[in-house]
């Protein structure tokens, strides 16, 4: 196929997918039910961790947590009493747990008391405009520091320092940090940058890029694309968008789980 013909292909289904129709039935259909940008970002942010597995437990995972804070995320995390954390001791999702909710609050209610955006937590203190390489490992460095931290939380905190692929918290900064006219993604942060961002690589996307010949790394054992990887497919497809190259993530996810390929 030529390139020509593969950037034919990658503006169609980008087209197709990235418009308000794709929201429903996806993780980024969570915060698109919040106005506020906080609530969008504590809830981004947790569906993001969440999604792994089928879209329908996520999804019902996700409202669930909702509902334990009473519909308002930001107002939960920034005034819920010890008791009101009792009501979290029975979540569970796949390998995410209690004691993993429990940090997740703590962290949220100490980080807002002295910031008004989780996108601080993503910047080095020298560096306002990081490569998302950066932004991962300062904000899982920052996440994992507090002295209460229980270590079987890191599993949920990817970060490129152990080559991991960080695909959910990639996919979170899409949401977060893309900005156009289509209605999906929220381009709510502004000092990271679209053009800077790294594609996440799911279970579908790995296997349409890899069809297409847009990723050719070899992985081991595992099998499970590595921070190398998306590093390699983002360098590859921005070589038909340099300023937004993630926009892609809707036409390889697209093609992939509605079976076109």
């Amino acid at each position: 196929m030529t390139h020509d013909e593969l950037a034919d292909i990658l503006n169609t289904k980008a087209d197709q997918y990235n418009r308000p129709s794709f929201i429903e039935r996806d993780p980024i259909s969570i915060p698109h039910r919040f106005t506020q940008k906080q609530d969008i970002e504590i809830m981004g942010f947790w569906a993001a961790v969440l999604a792994w597995g089928q879209r329908p437990v996520i999804l019902r995972k996700a409202s669930e947590l909702v509902e334990l804070m009473d519909g308002a995320p930001y107002d939960f995390i920034r005034n819920h009493q010890e008791t009101d954390l009792k009501r979290f001791l029975a979540f569970k999702h796949r390998t995410f747990n209690a004691t993993d909710a429990l940090y997740f609050l703590h962290f949220f209610h100490r980080y807002y008391q002295q910031n008004d955006s989780l996108e601080d937590a993503f910047l080095p203190e020298t560096t306002p405009h990081p490569s998302a390489e950066q932004a991962l490992i300062v904000f899982h460095d920052r996440f994992c520091c507090d002295p209460y931290f229980p270590d079987r939380t890191r599993k949920h905190i990817a970060t490129p320092a152990r080559n991991s692929s960080c695909k959910r918290l990639l996919m979170f900064l899409r949401w977060m940090v893309r900005r156009d006219d289509r209605g999906v993604d929220f381009g709510l942060w502004t000092r990271l940058q679209p053009a800077q961002l790294v594609m996440p690589i799911d279970v579908h996307v790995n296997r349409v890029a890899r069809k297409l010949g847009l990723l050719t790394r070899q992985v081991g054992k595992s099998a499970q694309p590595d921070w190398k990887a998306a590093l390699e497919l983002t360098g590859v497809l921005r070589q038909f968008d340099p300023a937004d190259p993630v926009r892609y993530d809707f036409a390889l996810f697209g093609l992939g789980v509605e079976g076109e390929m």
